[in-house]
């Protein structure tokens, strides 16, 4: 990611963080829209699981600018999503979601750009969380 993008994609969570929870709900209404399959994952009220995606993408959106301070936290999200049975195809449903949340939460502001920089800042991250679970996998079952 270049600094251009970052800056798009700071100052368009900057108009996202006021409708946080809506966006939240948006977000998971499309994913499990996309693949009912993933429901399972998420036990009960989404209540705190929308608040701990919110506040996610906050810490990662604000580091973007300063990678070595999130990505230790991001690889711990990824072994904890593989964890969980998430598996790589579920990354590409999550970034879709993602976008199509994004659009639909900044409407006109969600310019070309800005979701090419949004793209972009999804792929790095999911491939950060793909690479530390897959690292994960190859460690001998007692080091786990």
């Amino acid at each position: 990611m270049n600094q251009l993008q970052i800056q798009y994609v700071q100052d368009s969570f900057a108009q996202v963080k006021p409708i946080a929870d809506v966006a939240a709900t948006l977000f998971y209404g499309r994913l499990f829209e996309l693949d009912p399959t993933l429901r399972p994952y998420f036990k009960g009220d989404l209540s705190e699981q929308k608040q701990k995606l919110m506040t996610a993408l906050a810490f990662v959106v604000a580091g973007l600018d300063r990678p070595q301070t999130i990505l230790p936290a991001v690889q711990a999200l990824g072994k904890r999503h593989a964890g969980y049975g998430v598996q790589d195809a579920h990354y590409k449903t999550v970034g879709a979601a993602l976008l199509w949340t994004l659009a639909q939460g900044l409407g006109e502001q969600f310019t070309p750009d800005v979701a090419t920089a949004w793209a972009a800042a999804y792929t790095l991250l999911a491939g950060v969380m793909q690479e530390a679970a897959a690292q994960m996998e190859l460690l001998p079952v007692e080091a786990v």
